[in-house]
């Protein structure tokens, strides 16, 4: 079999913005409770933390949509919480979601977390990605991710998802030097595995800044974009990175100058204008409605094809969702959303 080199893949080559025959695709929780496949394994295995960390089982559920689609990359199966676990802070799954019983309340917590060394506490991640990128076909890129630090901090302090983010923020005003240093030790830990994620085969790093826009632009610029920023020059030259802040409208030419290749759009914001508004400086991810793959397939279809001719074929464009797929979803809507960029082929 003749190996591609990282250059030729369709998702590396949008990234750096060059014309291409068409738009790559690929989904945010592509692999997931939507495929009748992913539930057999997980029933399984007991549960999703059981999945992410033994690696033939993460290998296998990451590979799923790729078989089944043939998206134009595969996105490592496993969570951002999984560097706070390897830090030392307890991590649970239930049907609620995810959960930290032991949140960091104050600067002797943050002290109390452990440097993280990926090689070695997130070892099953190398593992899985070694075992996908023998498996993935050559022409599909091989995506790793991370969270930015502030949303790692946000689940950290909260204890889990938050709504008003209060306990954060109380952190953040009042005890900046406590606030500072679990930033910095988070930036640290997400660069750390952002870099070990490409030395195993990655070919582009996502940045899930997942909360960055519960934030006003000010308190975004003196609260996150720092550490976000840093995390990015600790990265930089090794492989196409993309940030994704979700709400995140109102900050969109200054996540366009943090420094990475791509950005991703939550499904809010206006696709062409952004294109518009960060002047061709960066790729743009994005960015139909989850939601609209809950319609039959001729709607996903019809929609998709919108957005696509809205964007009119310009350079630095990946088709996505502008978030994670629903458990809902019919897998053949999101077959017509897959088909309908690939019939495009000019």
């Amino acid at each position: 079999m003749t190996t591609l080199g990282t250059d030729e893949r369709l998702l590396v080559r949008a990234l750096r913005r060059e014309p291409l025959s068409r738009t790559p695709v690929w989904l945010m929780r592509q692999a997931g409770r939507y495929l009748s496949e992913y539930r057999a394994v997980r029933e399984r295995a007991g549960g999703f933390l059981q999945m992410v960390r033994d690696p033939e089982l993460a290998a296998e559920v990451t590979l799923q949509p790729v078989r089944r689609f043939e998206m134009d990359a595969a996105i490592v199966f496993s969570d951002i919480l999984m560097p706070l676990q390897a830090m030392g802070m307890p991590l649970v799954f239930d049907e609620g979601g995810p959960a930290l019983p032991a949140p960091v309340c104050e600067r002797g917590h943050v002290e109390a977390l452990k440097p993280l060394v990926p090689a070695e506490s997130l070892s099953y991640v190398g593992e899985t990605l070694r075992l996908v990128r023998r498996e993935l076909p050559d022409e599909t890129a091989l995506i790793g991710f991370c969270g930015a630090p502030f949303t790692l901090a946000s689940y950290a302090v909260e204890g889990g998802t938050a709504r008003s983010f209060a306990r954060l923020r109380s952190m953040m005003y009042r005890d900046s030097g406590t606030f500072e240093l679990l930033m910095d030790r988070l930036a640290e830990a997400a660069a750390a595995h952002l870099r070990y994620q490409a030395e195993r085969g990655c070919d582009v790093l996502v940045l899930f800044d997942t909360w960055a826009g519960s934030l006003g632009r000010e308190d975004w610029l003196r609260y996150a974009a720092p550490w976000t920023r840093r995390v990015l020059a600790q990265t930089a030259g090794i492989v196409p990175r993309v940030v994704f802040a979700g709400h995140a409208d109102h900050l969109l030419e200054d996540l366009a100058a943090l420094g990475a290749e791509g950005i991703g759009l939550d499904h809010r914001t206006d696709l062409p204008g952004t294109f518009e508004r960060t002047g061709g400086k960066v790729a743009l991810q994005g960015n139909l409605d989850p939601a609209v793959l809950l319609a039959g397939p001729e709607e996903v279809a019809r929609r998709t094809h919108a957005l696509l001719d809205a964007v009119d074929g310009r350079p630095g464009h990946v088709l996505s969702l502008g978030h994670g797929v629903l458990k809902e979803t019919d897998p053949e809507c999101v077959a017509a959303f897959v088909a309908a960029v690939k019939e495009r082929e000019r």
